[in-house]
């Protein structure tokens, strides 16, 4: 049940972190606020498919 994601930057679109969610519990897409190291601040990151 559990999935490796791949989450992009909202700004940039680099997909800098990958991380793993339970689809059973967690269908909706994943969305963090993860450090963006181009922009050097953190922003939105949202799980790409």
């Amino acid at each position: 049940m559990r999935v490796v994601v791949t989450l992009a930057c909202t700004e940039t679109g680099d997909r800098n972190y990958t991380t793993v969610k339970n689809k059973k519990n967690n269908p909706e897409r994943l969305e963090m606020k993860k450090y963006s190291p181009r922009l050097k601040r953190v922003t939105l990151h949202r799980e790409t498919r």
